[in-house]
């Protein structure tokens, strides 16, 4: 999900990093157990909105990508399968569920900046007014043609739990102010097992985009949901962009906190790293004084969440605080653990030992349309490297 500004520098006017010494990001010739797979994949251009997710599938040996309103399947030489169009919401972050072989995404339906973009140039009848978050489910092997309807290939679970704390308000004195927790909407989804154990069913991890607010104090934390997958998919229905169903769970089975500063948009990728047991979390940076404002934070999988009053609000609400990893760089006043990684915000997928795919967004040359190229990358545990 991107902010106006942030559009606008992902169209060409540059993105403003800090400085590259902070990226602990080099490349290296040798690196342990490097996997069998292409160094880079290139997306080939793809249309006006950049791309907002990728996944890597082992079995069917081929890779996911979301460019925000259109899912494709590529092979891992970067040729197009197959795609799905005719989304008129947000397609976010994805992710492959090892235990069904289905791409799972993130799906938003909202009228705010984002959800008007999508709609503008869309006929007003086809377009449904109420607000809607959901869990989109792929069957990657009904995906075998391009520019296939979604009424073929996907179904959908609504969240009740984001969409509430999205249209609530809370009250500041006689103030009202939209959005619980400054929640935009859905994006980051990833797989694992119940938090804290490295072994079990996986267990379906859905965060929320936050608004870039720096006027609040109590939208800090990024907020990740947990569902059953299992209780989850009964729920699973087609889905008419017309009349948005309702069909989903009425509340996640946990629902946790980290906080990391206010970012723009909230997690915009998340994924599950089985090897260490991490979760990692690529943002783009906020903008509030007196924060480190990392791009990257990584979730410790080996401390259990603790329950505590959140900070920042104005009434007391208590939550399942998460932590981060203490590694990287590190933010005495805030006490706040990241990295400062120029890329992952468009794409980041773990694939094991270490290694993930990381999207480099860009615009094609000649078409400029959107594209991306998926770089291999490699990460020990305190530094990134990129296989070259």
């Amino acid at each position: 999900m991107r902010h106006p500004s942030v559009i606008a520098k992902t169209l060409g006017i540059g993105y403003a990093l800090l400085a590259c010494s902070s990226l602990q990001l080099h490349a290296q010739q040798t690196l342990p157990n490097t996997p069998p797979l292409p160094h880079s994949i290139y997306s080939g251009p793809q249309g006006d909105h950049h791309v907002q997710g990728i996944a890597y599938d082992k079995e069917r040996q081929c890779v996911y990508m979301s460019f925000t309103n259109t899912f494709i399947k590529l092979d891992l030489q970067g040729r197009l399968i197959g795609s799905v169009t005719g989304l008129t919401g947000h397609l976010g972050c994805m992710a492959l569920n090892p235990d069904d072989g289905c791409v799972y995404a993130s799906l938003e339906y909202k009228h705010d900046i984002i959800g008007k973009g999508l709609q503008k140039g869309i006929d007003p009848d086809m377009i449904d007014k109420t607000n809607g978050f959901y869990v989109a489910i792929f069957d990657p092997d009904l995906i075998t043609r391009p520019l296939m309807p979604i009424s073929e290939v996907m179904k959908t679970v609504f969240l009740k739990e984001p969409t509430r704390d999205y249209e609530d308000t809370i009250s500041i004195g006689d103030k009202k102010i939209p959005h619980r927790f400054g929640c935009s909407g859905i994006d980051g989804l990833t797989f694992a097992p119940a938090w804290g154990k490295k072994k079990g069913p996986n267990k379906v991890y859905v965060a929320y985009a936050v608004y870039g607010d720096t006027t609040r104090t109590d939208n800090d934390y990024q907020v990740i949901l947990c569902y059953d997958i299992r209780k989850l998919k009964k729920f699973a229905q087609p889905l008419s962009q017309q009349h948005l169903h309702h069909s989903g769970p009425d509340k996640p089975e946990e629902k946790y906190f980290l906080r990391t500063g206010n970012t723009e948009w909230g997690i915009q990728n998340l994924t599950y790293d089985a090897s260490s047991g991490h979760m990692l979390a690529a943002v783009y940076p906020g903008k509030k004084k007196g924060w480190p404002n990392y791009s990257l934070f990584v979730i410790d999988g080996n401390q259990k969440p603790k329950k505590q009053k959140l900070q920042g609000f104005h009434q007391t609400v208590r939550g399942k605080v998460l932590q981060l990893l203490p590694s990287g760089l590190h933010d005495q006043a805030t006490d706040t653990w990241g990295w400062n990684l120029k890329y992952g915000d468009t794409g980041l997928c773990a694939l094991g030992n270490g290694y993930f795919y990381i999207s480099h967004h860009a615009r094609d040359k000649q078409t400029g349309k959107q594209c991306t190229t998926l770089h291999l990358y490699h990460w020990d545990g305190h530094s990134w490297r990129m296989v070259e």
